[in-house]
C-alpha cells in the first residue's frame, strides 16, 4: 500500500515529466525548501546556544546568591552562638537550669 506522500511525488513527477516549466518551478520549489530547511536548523542552533547561555548565567548567579546566603548565615550562626556563651558566663545558673529545663521538655516529648 502506498503511502500518501509516495503518490503525491508520483503525480508530481508524472506531471513535470511533460512540463518543462513546471519542472523548473519544482526544482526551484525544491531549493527554496532546503534553503527554509537550513534556516530553521540555524535558527534552532542558535536558540538553543542562547538557551544554554542563558541557563549558565542563571545557574552561576544563584550560585552567587546561595554562596551568599550561606556565608550571612554562618555569620549569623556565629553571633548567634557568641551571644550564648556570652549569656552563659554572666548567668551560669539560669543556663543551667534552662538546659534542664529543655532536657525535661525533650524527654517527655521522646516517651510518646
Amino acid at each position: 500500500m502506498a503511502s500518501v506522500s509516495s503518490k503525491v511525488r508520483k503525480a508530481v513527477d508524472d506531471a513535470t515529466e511533460s512540463n518543462p516549466d513546471l519542472q523548473a518551478q519544482v526544482a526551484a520549489l525544491r531549493e527554496d525548501i532546503a534553503k527554509i530547511t537550513t534556516t530553521l536548523a540555524k535558527i534552532g542552533k542558535n536558540t538553543a546556544q542562547d538557551a544554554r547561555r542563558s541557563a549558565a548565567s542563571s545557574f552561576e548567579t544563584a550560585k552567587v546568591r546561595g554562596e551568599e546566603t550561606f556565608e550571612d548565615l554562618r555569620s549569623q550562626a556565629r553571633e548567634l552562638e557568641d551571644q550564648i556563651a556570652e549569656t552563659v558566663r554572666e548567668k551560669p545558673l539560669t543556663a543551667i537550669a534552662v538546659a534542664a529545663g529543655v532536657g525535661f521538655l525533650l524527654a517527655l516529648v521522646a516517651r510518646r
